[in-house]
């Protein structure tokens, strides 16, 4: 894992990069913003621990550009005694964390492990639904789109359910920012990153002394959300203590830190996220059914890419587009056969596994066109699979007929594209004669 620390110190650099190393993270150790950011194009950073306070420069500003770009590594911000309001101020602006120096380093280890599971758990990185995507021209992604745009001005708790992979965080970002609370805190957290025995504090703070290392008192992620909206992705992992505490909160709107006794009331809009099912969760008594209640006010369920196919081809394009922009490639173009064994591909890891096989596909390659051989090989051994699977009961004579009429198809499709659907023009192309292509494409069932 890598991990890229900004920090205008030199022996502050060499105390951290030591300290990570023995962990056995690999780090970049960089003085300045434009170093730092040089270092995000061009090393896969898993984790960035950035000083608040930079000689020349603020931190906040390489925070807001990371988030600008929308860079989905966890930010986690250095600071002094001094600035801790500014640190609480950088959470509220998309900040994972922030340590105080002087710091423990159990405590840094604690929070870049935190980190790099959240990272681990995060979502594709396409952002921004109602201008570009999530995309989606399938039937069943329109309704998910029609449900972001009434639920977004509303201030109703959403539940978003869908396998992992799906977008859940895209459609919790794209409900926060077409609300009126776009200009509040979003607070991200997601509850399979977090230990059971930390999920207390990292939803509701702490006071000073709470617990050994409690060196100081800290918000926890409801008091930075307040007056915003705070996202709980993965939160069918939460305990039942923990879903007690969070049923109290949702209903009272109050709570107290730990190791507190003060009362504080908060005003936040809650948006859930989960890959498991919740009634049967609910039926096994693994989550509360009160709880469930409270939390599936305006449910959105996110089909898996198989139940999309028609939404496949758009998305590969504009992840070859993308990801060619980001590594000053050329564009390749993605073959029709290509783009037929994407379609029929079941991709259990969803738009996530799309994205990578994709991204696979243009480092490796560097010609004009994706042809099928490109395709790593669980997707042929698939296809293979398949074939083999529908014919299993045939002779060899109907496997080489049905072979031979996917050929035939596949050339008259091609012929009639490229004349732009001129038969005559075609049947020249394919050395027949136009009445033999046309009984042809009866035959095949084409038009």
């Amino acid at each position: 894992m890598k991990v890229l620390i900004l920090d205008d110190e030199a022996n502050m650099r060499k105390i951290l990069g030591a300290m990570l190393r023995a962990e056995g993270y690999d780090t970049f150790e960089k003085a300045t913003i434009a170093d730092a950011k040089s270092a995000m194009k061009q090393e896969s950073i898993q984790v960035i621990l950035s000083d608040l306070k930079l000689e020349r420069e603020d931190g906040l500003t390489f925070l807001k550009w990371v988030r600008d770009e929308r860079f989905p590594q966890p930010v986690i911000i250095l600071t002094a005694h001094g600035t801790v309001d500014s640190a609480v101020d950088a959470m509220k602006q998309g900040a994972f964390d922030y340590l105080l120096k002087p710091f423990d380093r159990s405590d840094l280890v604690r929070v870049i492990q935190k980190a790099v599971l959240t990272f681990r758990y995060s979502e594709p990185t396409i952002r921004n639904v109602m201008s570009l995507p999530m995309i989606g021209n399938s039937t069943k992604m329109a309704k998910v789109f029609s449900l972001i745009e009434k639920v977004a001005q509303s201030e109703s708790t959403v539940l978003i359910q869908g396998e992992s992979g799906t977008g859940k965080e895209l459609v919790a970002q794209a409900i926060y920012e077409n609300s009126p609370r776009k200009d509040a805190p979003f607070i991200k957290i997601n509850c399979a990153a977090i230990p059971s025995t930390l999920m207390e504090s990292e939803l509701f703070g702490y006071e000073k002394g709470a617990f050994t290392g409690a060196v100081t008192s800290k918000p926890g992620r409801f008091e930075l959300a307040d007056h915003g909206t705070l996202f709980l992705d993965e939160v069918g992992e939460m305990s039942l203590e923990m879903q007690v505490k969070l049923l109290r909160v949702l209903q009272e709107k109050t709570f107290e830190r730990v190791g507190g006794v003060k009362t504080i009331s908060v005003n936040v809009r809650l948006i859930t996220a989960t890959n498991k099912n919740l009634d049967e969760e609910v039926k096994a008594g693994r989550f509360r059914e009160d709880l469930f209640y409270r939390l599936n006010v305006v449910p959105i369920v996110l089909p898996p890419l198989r139940e999309r196919q028609e939404d496949i081809p758009t998305l590969a394009g504009y992840f070859v587009k993308r990801t060619s922009e980001r590594m000053k490639k050329r564009t390749p173009q993605l073959g029709r056969e290509t783009l037929e064994l994407l379609t029929q591909f079941p991709w259990p890891g969803n738009i996530r596994q799309l994205e990578n096989v994709i991204e696979r596909l243009l480092v490796m390659n560097d010609g004009e066109e994706v042809v099928p051989d490109h395709l790593p090989e669980e997707i042929l051994e698939f296809e293979e699979e398949r074939f083999l699977e529908t014919h299993k009961s045939g002779s060899l004579k109907d496997i080489v007929k049905d072979a031979t009429r996917r050929i035939e198809k596949k050339a008259i499709e091609e012929a009639l594209e490229e004349t732009h659907q001129n038969v005559t023009q075609a049947a020249r192309k394919l050395h027949i004669s136009r009445k033999g292509l046309q009984l042809k494409m009866k035959e095949l069932g084409l038009r």
